[in-house]
């Protein structure tokens, strides 16, 4: 399951650029690394930075979450080669596309998984 999750996130990360001008992925390979990088940061920098922000994050009601996605996801850019993320506003609007991908494809492996 993690796998397929893996790759479905490195298939969201191939559609970005179709979806977000101003963000490009050069190959499958690096869409599996930026899946790989961008789990990992999820779990490690995330919520860090979500407990620095805590204040505002509450007088946004959770907001400013997109904002921290979108400054991870400019940050993804300037790390990994043949990602490129033209400016931070298309850096959140992509994060934000990443996070609808990635509601919707565990909602469907959710219901996949269930037995009618």
């Amino acid at each position: 399951m993690l796998l397929l999750k893996w790759v479905i996130s490195a298939l969201a990360f191939l559609a970005l650029p179709y979806i977000v001008p101003g963000i490009s992925v050069a190959s499958f390979v690096t869409a599996l690394v930026l899946a790989l990088l961008w789990g990992l940061i999820g779990i490690t920098v995330k919520p860090i930075l979500i407990i620095l922000t805590l204040p505002i994050n509450i007088l946004t009601l959770g907001i400013f979450t997109f904002i921290i996605n979108g400054f991870l996801l400019w940050l993804l850019g300037g790390i990994v080669k043949g990602f490129e993320v033209q400016g931070f506003w298309i850096a959140v609007l992509g994060a934000l596309v990443l996070s609808a991908v990635s509601i919707l494809a565990n909602w469907a492996l959710e219901k996949a998984g269930r037995p009618l």
